[in-house]
Parts: structure tokens; sequence; C-alpha cells
């Protein structure tokens, strides 16, 4: 099963990709892929994961096939062969 990851903004930064296909072998949730990703790239733990927590950060948007996740399941959405997710962060000014 592959899916389609991109990252927008500063996490194409971070990662040092704008895109990256991820194979698995079993269906996960978006949880797990945040998961694999981090460990895969962890250089975005940080952005994505609050260390003293052990959550996810509030500070990206996230869209499965383009649907924010609140509309889903949120971070239980299960995700299926050929989806495409996309990490935007969200900027905060004042």
């Amino acid at each position: 099963m592959a899916v389609i990851v991109k990252f927008i903004g500063a996490l194409r930064q971070v990662s040092g990709k704008t895109q990256l296909k991820v194979e698995c072998t079993e269906s996960f949730s978006l949880k797990g892929l945040i998961l694999k990703i981090t460990q895969d790239l962890p250089q975005l733990k940080a952005s994505l994961i609050d260390q003293q927590l052990g959550a996810m950060k509030t500070n990206t948007l996230i869209l499965v096939n383009d649907r924010e996740i609140s509309v889903l399941n949120g971070l239980d959405t299960k995700i299926n062969e050929g989806d495409e997710i996309v990490f935007v962060p969200v900027v905060h000014g004042g």
C-alpha cells in the first residue's frame, strides 16, 4: 500500500522534501502514519510532536484527500491506498 505525503511551507524546509511516497504493508491510522514519518524523518519530530506531552502539536493543519481531519476522524482517520496527505504549518501573528 502506498500513500503520498506532501509538506507545505516551513515543513518543506524542515523535512527537506516537498513530498514523499510512503509504503506500508498494512492499513493504519493517520497517527500511525505520522509516527512512521517521524521515524523516517526524525527532523520532523520536533515540528509535529510535543515531546513533553507525547501528543501531536496543534500548529499543523492536516488534510487527507483535501479534507481537514477535524471533519473526518481526526488522528484516528484510516489511511487507504492512494490517499494524499498534506501537512500545512499554521502561522499565527499579531
